[in-house]
């Protein structure tokens, strides 16, 4: 690790040397270009519009509060541009002089989706490579549920083993992430992730959010930025709500199995009418939607959902902006669970039935956030964000039946009741280094979670007994340097580290092999450095080329690091070292048709997963990924378009016998795609298709997880004043399984000589169809 280190200092002082050498000092003989660009409609400022001159290498993006600057500019008359997908291009032109700064304004006015306008690189984000992608799937895809949002992010693939109520099995470039433990997921600034839950790290459930209120998706693949640290191993997703409504809305959904759902989204300020705290531009709105399905399974699911949102957005002054945010979720569901393969097979329930139909659950989660951005002189900005959850967990599950107690039953309960704090702080500033642009972001951040856990014995929801219990108290202390400078005016080099700083602890017992309750409490300290060194190279306005690399760690359960894993005692080994590294291109080979495409490694020191069912950490030892990864988006007509996504991914064990070193529900190969019509005021419509192929469901592969090919559409026509429309799943009704796991498991008054590892699954959505109606006002 000695050289590792080493080489961890020497980038310290090459960053904070860029930092200290970046200054404002504008080249002798240039001119600079600055502005703002707002919404025509709202008044509000736009962030990451891109601004470029026309013809012109390189460019900006506007910063946090709308804001943009161009210098270096050689004296001389030029055409600047202004853009953003969803928004109809804005050019003027303009003369400067040496030493002159020039302002200039914009306002652009959204409109129809035109891929000819998107640009492939992304000035002010460079490692968001897959930006212009999100954006275009956030219009073309549809989105009908919370799962369709985590769906938005190319190569991802979930799954569902409770109905509906739980978080989403997630899986990603070759990662079974379980519920979130290798992917970073956040809504605004709030994490979704939560550490050390109660069913497994990084729980991650995202039905908290309104798909109607999401507005935009930043992806981030692999362990390449230095604003992701926990749980951020396979990548990272940003989901943003809208700052302000389009128009109020009411919508209702009628569908199969008692499927019921209202949405209310209401404006409180209207265009500029009314005022809160400013005469400047502002926003302020609430959301809210109601679910309840009895879903397809045998047994009745019950499942009932609410969500609560209310945000404010303004300028208090022109160099100062508020966010507010409260939001409140509640759900509680029967499920059915998953179901050993031999008991359909042999005709002891259904493929929808239960061998336990008394799991079930429910949570809610209630979040506070306030943002200030804040303008300072010198071209800096700086970002502050408080936030506060309170979360509570209830699941009563059963995954291996009467494999334990043949009498009662192996059901068991998990708790977890949270609080949740955390503060994020950012410090960006556009300088100059010598002639050349360097942008300089140093970002401060703390997050506790104060958590009372339980893992406990139950007989149909009847608690019998504690398996263990106690309180987790786990901090976080991060801070990163980031530092992107143009050395040339097509090729930019990005430089960054992060360092981790987590302080474990845990107070509570757990009851031993003989039965026994044993105390388990204990204080771990554990850190890690990680750099990052990216290059992008912009070969023409339509080509870019980037080479990318990071370390980063695999996270931890706090009650495996006090208590000790198969790493060994204590587990010395916390926070595995992750190390990844990619190459590939953005590109457009004609105006309508992008295409990006990355080849891509990973390696991981251990994998430690924290079984929730057990209480137990378990370790998979040394992993090594790579794969490659293809999204073409291309515009055919003026409202038709098609995309497809193909991710390739090979995985295995280190160490392991050849045959034996299979990474249990790796995907190896998943696509995604379909063709869309989209016509914002008339008529819409969307085929599309998912395909995960099979794969090892454990490490010989002797057991397999089943592969599935699906066709789901959507049909729309939109008005002014109302819309309406209607959804279908599955249309071709096939049989297909969602979340598959292998284990062993045995039924009332099965023999032991029958009891074996064998598939579990929980049965996929079988055809499934919903209308829908929208008055807008």
């Amino acid at each position: 690790m000695k050289p590792l280190f080493t080489a961890t200092r020497v980038l310290w002082a090459l960053l904070f040397g860029l930092g200290l050498m970046g200054q404002t000092a504008q080249a002798q003989g240039t001119a600079t270009l600055r502005g703002t660009v707002a919404d025509s409609l709202s008044g509000q400022p736009l962030v990451g519009v891109s601004v470029g001159l026309q013809g012109q290498p390189g460019g900006t993006a506007t910063d946090a509060l709308g804001n943009f600057r161009l210098a270096g500019v050689a004296p001389g008359t030029y055409t600047l541009r202004a853009g953003a997908l969803g928004y109809r291009g804005a050019a003027q032109a303009v003369t400067v002089a040496a030493g002159e700064t020039r302002a200039v304004p914009f306002v652009i006015a959204a409109s129809a989706l035109n891929l000819s306008e998107v640009t492939v690189s992304q000035p002010r984000d460079p490692n968001q490579s897959l930006a212009a992608i999100n954006q275009i799937d956030k219009v073309l895809r549809p989105v009908n549920s919370a799962q369709d949002l985590l769906r938005l992010v190319p190569g991802l693939f979930i799954a569902q083993h409770a109905g509906g109520g739980k978080a989403e099995q997630i899986f990603l470039r070759g990662f079974d992430v379980d519920h979130g433990t290798d992917f970073a997921v956040s809504v605004d600034g709030l994490p979704v992730n939560m550490v050390s839950h109660a069913h497994g790290q990084g729980y991650a459930d995202f039905h908290f959010v309104i798909p109607e209120t999401v507005e935009q998706l930043k992806v981030y693949k692999g362990p390449y930025t230095a604003r992701f640290g926990d749980f951020a191993t396979a990548g990272a997703g940003e989901f943003s709500t809208k700052t302000r409504l389009d128009a109020s809305q009411v919508k209702l959904e009628v569908g199969r199995y008692d499927t019921r759902r209202a949405l209310v989204l209401l404006d409180l300020l209207g265009y500029g009418n009314r005022h809160l705290l400013s005469k400047r531009p502002e926003s302020a709105y609430v959301a809210a939607e109601y679910n309840f399905t009895n879903s397809y399974f045998d047994n009745a699911q019950h499942f009932k959902r609410f969500n609560g949102l209310a945000k404010y957005t303004g300028q208090l002054t022109d160099r100062t902006s508020l966010t507010v945010l409260g939001s409140h979720f509640t759900s509680n569901w029967d499920a059915s669970g998953q179901i050993p393969e031999s008991a359909v097979r042999e005709g002891v329930i259904t493929r929808f039935g239960s061998l336990d139909p008394s799991e079930g659950g429910n949570t809610d989660r209630t979040n506070a956030s306030v943002v200030l951005t804040t303008g300072l002189p010198g071209d800096a900005v700086i970002r502050q964000q408080v936030y506060y959850s309170r979360y509570h967990f209830n699941l009563f599950s059963n995954f291996t039946f009467f494999l334990n107690d043949e009498e009662n039953g192996d059901e068991i309960n998990q708790t977890d009741a949270r609080n949740l704090y955390g503060y994020t702080g950012t410090y960006d500033r556009d300088a100059r280094l010598g002639s050349r642009n360097l942008h300089t972001t140093f970002g401060l951040g703390t997050r506790l979670d104060d958590t009372d856990l339980t893992l406990r014995r139950a007989v149909r929801r009847t608690i019998t007994d504690t398996i263990t219990a106690g309180r987790v108290r786990e901090r976080n202390f991060n801070a990163y340097l980031d530092e992107t400078l143009a050395l040339t005016d097509r090729l930019t080099l990005n430089a960054a580290v992060r360092a981790d700083v987590f302080g474990f602890g845990f107070d509570g017992n757990y009851t031993d092999d003989d039965g026994a309750r044993q105390p388990l409490d204990g204080r771990k300290t554990r850190a890690r450095v990680s750099p990052k060194l990216n290059a992008y190279y912009e070969l023409t306005p339509a080509v870019q080329l980037f080479a990318r690399s990071g370390f980063g760690f695999h996270s931890n359960d706090a009650r495996g690091v006090v208590r000790g894993t198969l790493s060994g005692p204590g587990n010395g080994n916390a926070l595995p070292r992750a190390l990844g590294y990619e190459v590939g291109s953005t590109f457009k080979p004609l105006p309508g048709l992008l295409v990006n495409a990355a080849f891509w490694a990973l390696h991981l020191e251990d994998e430690l997963v924290y079984v929730g069912d057990e209480a137990i950490v378990e370790s998979a030892g040394r992993t090594r990924r790579y794969g490659a990864d293809l999204s073409v988006r291309y515009q055919l007509t003026r409202f038709l378009f098609a995309d497809v996504d193909l991710n390739y991914n090979h995985g295995r064990l280190v160490g392991v016998a050849e045959g034996e070193n299979f990474i249990p529900l790796a995907p190896r190969f998943t696509s995604v795609g379909g063709l869309t019509l989209k016509n914002p005021q008339g008529f819409s419509a969307s085929l599309r298709y998912r395909h995960l192929d099979s794969r090892p469901a454990n490490e010989d592969n002797s057991i397999r997880a089943r592969g599935y090919f699906l066709l789901d559409g959507v049909l729309s026509y939109t008005r002014p004043r109302y819309q309406i429309g209607a959804t279908a799943e599955n249309l071709l009704d096939v049989d297909w399984n969602e979340a598959q796991f292998a284990n062993p498991s045995r039924r009332r008054g099965q023999p032991d000589s029958e009891v074996r590892d064998q598939l579990h699954f929980t049965p996929g959505t079988p055809l499934f169809f919903k209308v829908n109606a929208s008055v807008f006002f």
